[in-house]
């Protein structure tokens, strides 16, 4: 990992930490490619892609109900259990989100409020590869469950024998998935995005997945909804003299060992504890089951601020805006509002960013590459949408109109101001007739 030592009320700009929402030309270009003609192929796309990006030909896109059903059966028991623990744990959390609707009535009897309504159908996207990703298909699944979703479709690459993995189908059937399909990839985002012979459209996709999956999930964006363009996975630390070395070294490590290009940052007012992080990784590492992943996201993307204070290095993880966030200080809650941009902040020695990976029930699906700054995580509202009620009264209309009329002269908009004084005209002209 890299040291850098701030100055006093020096913050890192982005040309620093070299993150970047911007994507190669040539995957741009490939993935326009893979969108047309999945739009003009369908399933011969489909197939196409499979044998040419998987190596396989599934025998069917859509995976039958009673494999699904049956997944828990044939996948490791702990790991399912564990999986049912987590989900009741996630749908407990998002419960707490859902919102009502209301209706607010002025005194002049006009009715104003919301009304909320589930998206019709969502796709969740379910990235294969270089590991296993169940917890994805409950963090995604279970909040669009939550909100009333009635179709949930779930989209995955599947393995060289042309199967979806059963402890992902066992995820699927704990959180409420009602299709599943293995295709994976690009055409997989433009199958949801535009349908296919076998996969009809949805309304909004959401998921993580490789630099592929972000360009298509941008490319569609406008024409179906989309979540957030993820980045690589990324973790800052904030840490004093009370910090343990050892904690903090494995922290960093748990992110690195995602992928290689996911980022680290260890914040610090302490020098000492910059010199004794990285001797504790590479203790560790000879353990470590992914070493190499781990090792190249350190050294390319690892880096250790010295802050000259706590001002500074405050300043520097709100610069950061990283997707997680660990304080680990003493005190840690006298910081958190102090926090104004990280998409999770764990809080003390007893919250280690994979607690929320997993079991504590809040989203992983957070903001990445520097995008806390104006995004939130994944919750219930994804999977929602919102409609402004108006009833107004001819009291209410009355009272408001003058503020109409004015507004709409000083925009040059005349049948806005005209559809207002011909209701009174029309509706007195009609009061007037009845009366003689």
């Amino acid at each position: 990992m890299r040291i850098i030592e701030l100055e006093p009320g020096q913050v890192p700009d982005e040309s620093l930490v070299k993150r970047s929402v911007v994507f190669d030309p040539e995957i741009v270009s490939t993935v326009a490619e893979i969108i047309q003609t999945v739009q003009e192929q369908g399933d011969r796309a489909l197939l196409d892609y499979s044998r040419k990006f998987d190596g396989t030909i599934p025998r069917t896109f859509r995976v039958p109900t009673q494999e699904i059903q049956s997944a828990a059966r044939v996948a490791n028991k702990d790991v399912v259990k564990a999986l049912e623990k987590a989900g009741q744990n996630i749908f407990d959390f998002h419960e707490r989100q859902k919102r009502e609707g209301m209706l607010i009535a002025r005194e002049d009897g006009a009715l104003l409020g919301t009304k909320v309504t589930p998206l019709d159908s969502v796709g969740i996207y379910v990235p294969g590869g270089k590991a296993l990703y169940p917890s994805t298909v409950l963090m995604c699944v279970l909040p669009a469950r939550v909100a009333g979703v009635r179709r949930i479709v779930m989209v995955t690459p599947p393995e060289k024998n042309g199967h979806i993995n059963p402890i992902l189908l066992a995820a699927a059937q704990i959180a409420g998935v009602t299709e599943v399909y293995a295709v994976g990839g690009a055409q997989a985002i433009a199958a949801l995005a535009y349908g296919t012979e076998s996969i009809a459209p949805v309304d909004k996709i959401v998921g993580p997945g490789n630099a592929y999956v972000a360009a298509a999930k941008r490319a569609v964006s406008g024409d179906v909804g989309v979540d957030m363009i993820a980045g690589p996975s990324e973790l800052a630390i904030l840490a004093d003299d009370s910090s343990e070395p050892a904690l903090v070294a494995l922290d960093l490590m748990a992110q690195a060992e995602h992928d290689p290009d996911a980022a680290c940052y260890l914040v610090t007012t302490e020098p000492e504890l910059a010199e004794d992080v990285p001797e504790e990784i590479e203790a560790f590492l000879e353990d470590s089951a992914r070493k190499e992943i781990t090792k190249e996201a350190l050294d390319k993307n690892g880096i250790i601020f010295v802050a000259p204070d706590l001002v500074t290095a405050l300043a520097t993880i709100n610069a950061l805006a990283p997707e997680h966030l660990e304080i680990q200080t003493e005190n840690p809650q006298d910081y958190l509002g102090l926090i104004d941009n990280a998409g999770a902040i764990f809080l003390g020695n007893w919250s280690p960013s994979s607690v929320g990976d997993y079991a504590a029930g809040v989203n992983h699906t957070l903001p990445t590459s520097g995008t806390a700054r104006f995004s939130s995580p994944l919750s219930v509202d994804d999977f929602v949408k919102f409609s402004n009620i108006i009833s107004y009264s001819y009291s209410a209309l009355r009272q408001d109109e003058q503020t109409i009329l004015t507004l709409a002269a000083a925009e040059g908009l005349w049948a806005h101001g005209k559809s207002v004084r011909a209701r009174f005209e029309l509706f007195e002209e009609a009061e007037d007739e009845e009366e003689e």
